[in-house]
C-alpha cells in the first residue's frame, strides 16, 4: 500500500469513528495502518537527515554533531 493509499485509507475510518464508530476489526486495522504511517514517516525522515548538512551564512559547515555521528555510522553500513 502506498503512502496516499494509506493516509486515505487512515482518514476513511476517522471520519467512520467519529460518525458511526468503528468494529472492532476496523479499530485493528485503524491501529496497524497508524503504525504502518508511522514507520514509514520515521524511514523517510532518517534517509532525508542522512542527506542533509547545516551551513551558516558565512558558508562554515555548522551541522550538529549529533547528526553528523549519524551520518558516519549510516556510511560504514
Amino acid at each position: 500500500m502506498q503512502l496516499n493509499e494509506l493516509i486515505a485509507r487512515i482518514n476513511e475510518l476517522a471520519k467512520k469513528a467519529k460518525t458511526t464508530g468503528l468494529t472492532q476489526e476496523e479499530a485493528k486495522e485503524r491501529s496497524k495502518l497508524r503504525a504502518k504511517y508511522l514507520e514509514t514517516f520515521r524511514s523517510q525522515m532518517l534517509n532525508t537527515l542522512e542527506n542533509v548538512k547545516v551551513i551558516d551564512p558565512e558558508g562554515n559547515d555548522v551541522t550538529p554533531e549529533k547528526l553528523k555521528r549519524f551520518q558516519a555510522k549510516k556510511r560504514l553500513h
